[in-house]
């Protein structure tokens, strides 16, 4: 019987499909990508040989030859020559070569091979680079695509099969041939003029200007006082006490600006008359929200759920390869008159005819939109949040977020009435705002999160009703600078300006702290000395590429080229051309890019007593010896850290946190821009120009300093018993021998965290979504597997007890009780580790489908003590509990019941 070969990237993908496909069809999947551009790591051997080619001739090669040979080495990292019409060299990722020598061997028994792989772009570059590795004849091969895993959509896929969108591929190349060409011949640059290690993007040094150019509206922002003004009014019918604010004082607005001027007007206030002047009620309406897109769902993701946009993605791509959710990179808000149909179908059957509106609702794309699929929906919109299976907790609580905003955008506005009720009090005038909720609308299945003053319903006053004082108090503001980005809203600023596409937001928001140019603090970005530094160099020589405008022109350019309106190549030369000369401008010896020159100071080196100089490199500021440049006899190497001496702002818990930050900062002497504070040792703070090292401005300080977050004592190594000092580094602060690598992260309660075991290889655990092996990792969660090569595969899971048998003798001591474990439950379950944050304990479950099934156990007392689940489904009955010697036995009642939150992955 004849069978026909179906790929896809993911193996959830090819399990899901592989339900609606007959047994005619064989569904494997490539994992990804089979093949890119070479890895092109600096140092590679090509560059060795010519050198050595050279030496043993004895030539001295001309200048000419030089950059002729260096060229040509550039060009093989690079993978693409930008002088032979883009030609590339396309190479099988490491470690790929069994998947590919598989997929060939089952395409060579096919009649047919469908290339079943995702619907942007990317998935087009996918299954193009899957036909032309695999090989053969090129008619066999068909393209099948769908927005959604459903058994209609994949029938609908199968019945009309289309050809490769060349347009779609060469668009997907010229992004990635741009990318290369920047990031390959920039990255030199910035490693010779600026510090070594850096690199830069074409989009996402973009992004990094957006964060930096928002750190500086911040720095440059002057914080005002400003105050306001409550009194709290009883009712004499009823006794109800309400709170109103002064907004007048005579025909002016009530806005003083000093405690002073705000206390006389209170004096004034409290010997006034109120009486209420006028109530203004009329009602309001409240629409629902379009669909999602990929932007708007990291947005209320981050907002609702508070997943970050790498977070939201990973559960989305599970839910779609699930079948339970359309495609979830989309800038579309499109939805199609089935999936419309059978929503309204659903509110009429669930809340009845009153929230079914009369038409159904529509929503506009914008003109850009990229993709011709539809808006993230469910699958089915049937399916209820409660009745996921093989989900885990995170891809429900997304999936519900989804689901309800679906229902909602079909269903009728919200009503309110809205009233203003204004009290006159003497040459003051006083205002309160409440609102009643007189029909719930798309409310009914998507409340909002946000609970304002004014939603509460306000008493009957009516006007001319007497109000007695019965308090009065001033509020002390400052005016507040532009909010920091967080994830979400960063990628809200880049959809706007047209920056990136749907696929690229979550590697954009990844890259760019990987490389250190920014930090996420209390979720909002702040940007790095060195971030500052690199985007200031490319925006003095690099206009165009750093330019906002420009970099959207180019996305709508690629846009062009998936369409067939433009020739890819094309676009590549008018880019490069621009790119080449400037790139040679900058390299130049005069008027090229500026170096990162360092700052002189008058304090001495604890080594030579030379100067010291501030100094800014990827890992931070520090303090390093004048003596460093001078020949080696005399060179000297000492430096001094410095840890951040300004404390971070939560502008969730403190709104005005910043403008106070701002406000208690000191002033350059020089430039007088805020200055950020470093500490030096607990007698010494270094206070910084903002601007450095374009301003030397610097100031010191001297008293007796602690680092913020932590007052305890200096630890000692567990690795090798050396001191180890408290750091401040990307990802916060944290604990560094002075010997040897070890770090121990300083945790939120202000203690260090307790020393980490060492990793243990797996090799024989195979990643399920990226192609490496799991590493065992000791974490601030307990133990975890993560893969080998994290954090460039962020794979990482629970494991199992029955896996950490084989490792008994390279697991860490402290952790060999967990080798005594139950494996299985009575049920056959194997058991999984978790991690109890609430106990900071291990414990042990079993799990089936990847859910809990109520079965744990614990480590007390040397054994394990088994919670069993409740009898029988849904039962609030005693929970019996039961005590397993080592290796098994018999068990023992136990009066107490065991509670546990669910660890990592729980």
């Amino acid at each position: 019987m004849s069978r026909s070969l179906v790929i896809v990237e993911s193996p959830a993908k090819a399990r899901t499909i592989n339900r609606y496909l007959g047994k005619g069809y064989i569904v494997k999947s490539s994992v990804g990508h089979v093949r890119d551009l070479p890895a092109g790591g600096r140092g590679s051997e090509t560059a060795p040989r010519a050198r050595t080619s050279a030496k043993a001739t004895g030539k001295k090669l001309s200048p000419a030859e030089r950059q002729r040979r260096s060229r040509e080495r550039l060009v093989r990292r690079m993978g693409v020559d930008p002088d032979a019409q883009w030609a590339a060299s396309y190479e099988i990722l490491p470690g790929k070569e069994k998947v590919v020598g598989d997929l060939t061997k089952l395409a060579d028994k096919a009649d047919a091979v469908y290339l079943a792989t995702d619907l942007d772009r990317e998935g087009e570059a996918i299954a193009w680079h899957l036909r032309e590795t695999i090989g053969g004849d090129p008619g066999r091969y068909r393209r099948v695509v769908f927005n959604e895993i459903t058994s209609k959509a994949i029938r609908k896929a199968f019945e009309a099969p289309v050809d490769l969108d060349m347009n779609r591929v060469n668009a997907q190349q010229a992004r990635r041939f741009l990318d290369r060409v920047v990031g390959f011949e920039l990255s030199p640059l910035l490693w010779e003029k600026v510090a070594r290690g850096l690199s830069a993007g074409r989009v996402q040094s973009v992004a990094v200007r957006l964060i930096v150019d928002r750190e500086r509206e911040i720095r440059s922002f002057t914080p005002e006082e400003y105050w306001e003004a409550f009194a709290d009014l009883e009712r004499a019918a009823d006794g109800t006490v309400l709170r109103f604010q002064v907004i007048k004082d005579g025909k002016a607005n009530f806005r003083p600006q000093s405690k002073a001027s705000t206390d006389a007007a209170l004096e004034r206030l409290r010997a006034r008359d109120f009486r209420v002047g006028s109530r203004d009620d009329r009602p309001t309406r409240a629409r629902p929200n379009p669909p999602f897109i990929t932007s708007t769902l990291q947005q209320a993701a981050s907002a609702r759920l508070g997943f970050s946009v790498r977070r939201t993605m990973t559960a989305a791509q599970r839910l779609y390869e699930a079948g339970y959710i359309t495609y979830m990179r989309t800038d579309s808000t499109y939805l199609s008159g089935d999936a419309v149909a059978a929503c309204r179908g659903h509110i009429d059957g669930e809340f009845g005819s009153r929230y079914v509106p009369e038409k159904p609702r529509f929503y506009a794309s914008k003109k850009s939109a990229q993709e011709a699929h539809e808006a993230i929906r469910p699958s089915n919109v049937g399916t209820l949040p409660d009745r996921l299976t093989g989900i885990d907790a995170q891809g429900a609580r997304l999936y519900d977020l989804i689901w309800r905003q679906f229902v909602a955008c079909q269903m009728p506005d919200a009503e309110y009435l809205s009233s203003t009720v204004l009290v006159e009090a003497g040459e003051f005038e006083l205002r309160i705002r409440g609102r009643v909720l007189q029909f719930d609308g798309y409310t009914r299945v998507l409340p909002s999160t946000v609970k304002k003053a004014e939603d509460a319903p306000l008493p009957d006053l009516a006007p001319g009703e007497g109000l007695q004082l019965q308090g009065v108090e001033g509020v002390q503001h400052f005016t507040k600078p532009a909010p920091r980005y967080g994830e979400a809203s960063l990628v809200r600023e880049l959809e706007k300006r047209g920056i990136g596409r749907p696929s690229t937001y979550a590697a954009i928001i990844s890259t760019i702290q990987d490389r250190g140019y920014v930090s996420l603090v209390n979720r909002r970005f702040h940007a790095e000395k060195i971030g500052e530094l690199v985007t200031d160099r490319l925006v003095e020589k690099f206009e165009n590429l750093m330019d906002y405008g420009f970099t959207a022109d180019m996305e709508q350019e690629l846009d062009r080229v998936a369409e067939g309106r433009i020739e890819w190549r094309e676009v590549l030369d008018q880019f490069y051309g621009d790119f080449s000369e400037k790139l040679a401008g900058a390299r130049s010896d005069r008027g090229g890019m500026r170096g990162n020159e360092p700052t002189n100071t008058d304090l001495e080196c604890p080594k030579c007593g030379r100067s010291m100089q501030i100094r800014t490199a990827g890992t931070g500021v520090f303090l390093g010896c004048s003596g460093y440049r001078l020949p080696p006899k005399e060179r000297c190497t000492a430096t001094l850290n410095l840890v951040s001496g300004d404390e971070t702002v939560d502008v969730e818990k403190d709104e005005e946190g910043e403008s106070k930050l701002l406000r208690s900062k000191r002033k350059c002497p020089l430039c007088s821009t805020p200055m950020t504070s470093y500490l030096i040792d607990e007698t010494r703070k270094l206070h910084v120009c903002g601007n450095n090292p374009d301003c030397p401005g610097f100031a010191l300080e001297t008293g007796q300093f602690r680092i913020k977050g932590y007052d305890g004592p200096v630890l000692e190594c567990d690795k090798c018993g050396a001191e180890m000092q408290l750091k401040s580094g990307r990802f916060g602060k944290y604990f560094g021998c002075t010997r040897c690598s070890n770090t121990r992260k300083l945790l939120r309660n202000g203690q260090p965290a307790p020393p980490k075991a060492d990793p243990v290889p797996m090799p024989e655990l195979r990643c399920e979504k990226v192609d490496d092996h799991y590493l065992l990792r000791d974490g601030a969660a307990g133990l975890f597997l993560a893969a080998s090569r994290f954090p460039k595969n962020r794979e990482t899971r629970a494991p199992l007890v029955r896996e950490l048998l084989p490792h008994a003798n390279e697991l860490d001591p402290k952790f060999h009780y967990l080798l005594q474990a139950p494996k299985e439950d009575p049920d056959g379950n194997d058991t999984v580790i978790r991690f109890s944050r609430k106990t900071r304990e291990q414990y042990v479950q079993s799990e089936a489908g990847g859910k809990p099934t109520g079965w744990r156990a614990f480590h007390r007392k040397g054994a394990w003590v088994v919670q069993e689940k409740a009898a029988g489904k849904g039962s609030r009955g005693t929970r019996k509990r039961r005590k397993t010697r080592k290796g098994g036995g018999s068990a023992r009642a136990a009066p107490r019941k065991e509670k546990a939150s669910k660890g990592r992955g729980g």
